[in-house]
């Protein structure tokens, strides 16, 4: 399995973890590589591994969720972490997308939805269920962002609302197929994206693709 999707995963439930095992392991694109207890353990994990996607809990004794997404931010791992879990609080909900969690999930998820939302994590989509996204949205500040909207270019704000729409970077580039005057010397178009990304970011102060995406919704820049 070369190309197969590498999987980490980090519940305090040995038994959750058992049956997550048991039905990725089904998968032919998913392997599941390890699996850790807690926070911490999956921090180092993660270091040692190399997963693409980590499936995180975020009540966990000792160092819980968020704590770990903020290492793993901190360290500048390349995995993305969907959030499975059981609680649906806001004040559980929003530091952990805060935190950097590219997609949350609850743990009575459909199996087959939630090899589907591995693959969509994985290909850079930002996933997020209706209730939850609602929940991001209205512990926003109401003013967070809005007045630089007027800085970005309107390249950016089409990158931006593609990243509204889900699509990862290769897809964003496919679909603007950005010109040869707006491309940097020597670039790819997906590393140009990467570039388009980073500036929406700084301009408009947010810290993650996450952000952009809920900010995009908000202000009516998405598809």
């Amino acid at each position: 399995m070369a190309d197969a999707i590498k999987v980490l995963l980090v519940d305090d439930h040995q038994v959750v973890r058992r049956g997550l095992r048991t039905f990725l392991e089904v998968q032919d694109d998913i392997e599941v590589v390890g699996e850790a207890a807690d926070g911490a353990e999956g921090v180092a994990l993660a270091g040692e591994l190399q997963p693409d996607v980590i499936l995180m809990d975020v009540k966990m004794p000792g160092t819980d969720g968020v704590e770990a997404l903020r290492r793993l931010r901190d360290l500048d791992h390349r995995a993305r972490v969907l959030v499975v879990t059981s609680f649906t609080e806001q004040r559980t909900v929003v530091p952990a997308l805060r935190a950097g969690a590219a997609g949350y999930v609850y743990k009575d998820i459909d199996p087959d939805a939630l090899a589907g939302a591995i693959r969509s994590v994985h290909a850079g989509h930002v996933l997020l269920q209706p209730e939850v996204a609602g929940a991001l949205l209205s512990q926003e500040e109401g003013g967070s962002g809005a007045g630089r909207a007027g800085s970005l270019t309107e390249r950016e704000r089409e990158v931006l609302g593609l990243i509204a729409d889900g699509r990862a970077n290769r897809e964003i580039a496919r679909a603007r197929a950005l010109p040869e005057k707006a491309r940097p010397p020597l670039l790819s178009d997906s590393e140009t994206v990467k570039t388009h990304v980073s500036n929406i970011l700084m301009k408009l102060d947010l810290a993650d693709r996450t952000q952009a995406a809920l900010w995009a919704v908000r202000h009516g820049l998405s598809g």
